[in-house]
């Protein structure tokens, strides 16, 4: 399977109606410029924002877009970052698992609907799980693969090995595959709105 391939649109409609059934909105935009104008729209004026790592939210501008303070949004992220005592830098980590709006991307999504999500810290996983009332993941269409079996395995033997080379060639260390979600499904009772936006370009791994 060539994991860098983009899905045709029969793929992407199909995997978001099954999206649709898990309780998970999907979105088709054409680039990643309209990509970053729907993460706009979705977003209010004065919402908590916190975002994962993540090469897809920086090669569509929203990284640089929230750097240069133009949103109106809380920045979370930004706050931690500019705690220099580790205690209090700390603490405002696990406040900001709280945020209102959480964004990042995913490492495959199936057709039949579930995606993944895998971490070495897991520092992002507490706000997918449960924390963040609202979820607006982006990923290139090339993420898109037939069943969760090839989901986990485009994980496991494509994303890994990429990253592993990007953390070796920034921090000098090796990746691990510590802690992996699969989003099945989105409890309707749980109040939250989760939405992932395909674009139709290749973005990350």
């Amino acid at each position: 399977m060539n994991y860098k391939t983009l899905a045709d649109e029969k793929s992407i409609q199909k995997a978001i109606a099954a999206l649709a059934e898990r309780g998970v909105e999907g979105i088709a935009v054409v680039d990643g410029m309209e990509a970053l104008a729907k993460i706009k729209e979705f977003i209010p004026q004065g919402a908590s924002v916190m975002n994962g790592a993540s090469r897809t939210l920086e090669q569509i501008g929203y990284v640089a877009y929230l750097k240069s303070g133009a949103h109106g949004w809380n920045n979370l992220h930004e706050k931690i970052f500019a705690e220099q005592d580790r205690t209090k830098q700390s603490a405002l980590r696990k406040q900001a698992t709280l945020s209102d709006y959480y964004l990042g991307s995913v490492h495959a999504i199936a057709e039949t609907g579930e995606f993944v999500i895998a971490s070495n810290t897991g520092s992002q996983l507490s706000h997918i799980v449960f924390n963040s009332p609202n979820l607006i993941f982006v990923a290139g269409t090339q993420k898109i693969v037939p069943t969760l079996a090839d989901a986990m395995k485009r994980l496991k033997e494509y994303v890994v090995p990429l990253e592993d080379q990007n953390i070796l060639k920034k921090y000098g260390m090796h990746t691990m595959l510590s802690k992996i979600v699969i989003f099945n499904r989105e409890n309707s009772m749980m109040g939250r709105k989760v939405r992932l936006i395909f674009v139709k370009e290749k973005l990350g791994f």
